[in-house]
């Protein structure tokens, strides 16, 4: 250790340590290298990646309502196909109810099985020309004119005062229906009592139903 004061020439007496940078820079440069190599290496031992389709429409109606208030008796070693909620055949696999269902055959896990990814075919213009041309060809031949539009509004009208119409024959058959047997009840009552002086209004009906009652 130097004194202080002296002179001393190349002495380090900061302690500091010292990296050698040559050094370092080749052990960068090999593990570079080596891990160059690794990912060749793994990439030749991958297979190459799976072309899948695109969404389809599905061609056949999903059942959810066929077993729809049914009875079924489960038991732990029948089968999956016939265990309860809905069975899977493409996956294999039961699913509890019909909304998880839905989600099962939509996803992206069923939709791999078939061969199809998730994503949908980009139409051309020329499908999109030939989309219009067959709309095009569903309609009806005539257009629809003012004159159309005055009839059914016409026809509608007819309709309604017929109901209306109806409604009002069924209440007067009620009506009447409801007069008739009060007429009858009070007649009974006054059979019933003889001393009770009946009244006007009602005494027309009474000498009627009297007389019936005689005759027969």
């Amino acid at each position: 250790m130097a004194h202080p004061g002296s002179n001393a020439v190349g002495v380090d007496n900061t302690f500091r340590r010292k990296w050698n940078k040559e050094e370092y820079l080749e052990k960068a440069r090999e593990r570079e290298e080596q891990e160059d190599e690794e990912g060749r290496l793994k990439n030749k031992g991958k297979a190459p990646p799976v072309q899948r389709k695109p969404l389809k429409h599905r061609d056949f109606e999903v059942d959810l309502s066929s077993r729809l208030g049914k009875t079924q008796v489960v038991t732990p070693i029948a089968p999956l196909s016939q265990q309860a909620g809905f069975f899977c055949d493409v996956c294999e696999c039961v699913v509890k109810d019909s909304a998880n269902y839905l989600d099962h055959i939509n996803g992206k896990k069923h939709q791999r099985v078939l061969g199809m990814s998730m994503r949908v075919e980009r139409a051309s213009l020329q499908q999109v020309q030939e989309r219009f041309e067959s709309l095009k060809k569903r309609k009806t031949p005539g257009s629809f004119t003012e004159q159309d539009l005055d009839e059914r509004i016409q026809k509608q009208q007819q309709e309604e005062e017929e109901r209306k119409r109806l409604r009002r024959e069924r209440k007067k058959e009620k009506k009447l229906t409801l007069t008739a047997e009060d007429i009858g009840e009070k007649c009974e009552k006054r059979l019933r009592c003889p001393s009770r002086k009946p009244s006007p209004k009602s005494s027309l009906s009474f000498r009627l139903l009297l007389a019936l009652r005689r005759r027969t």
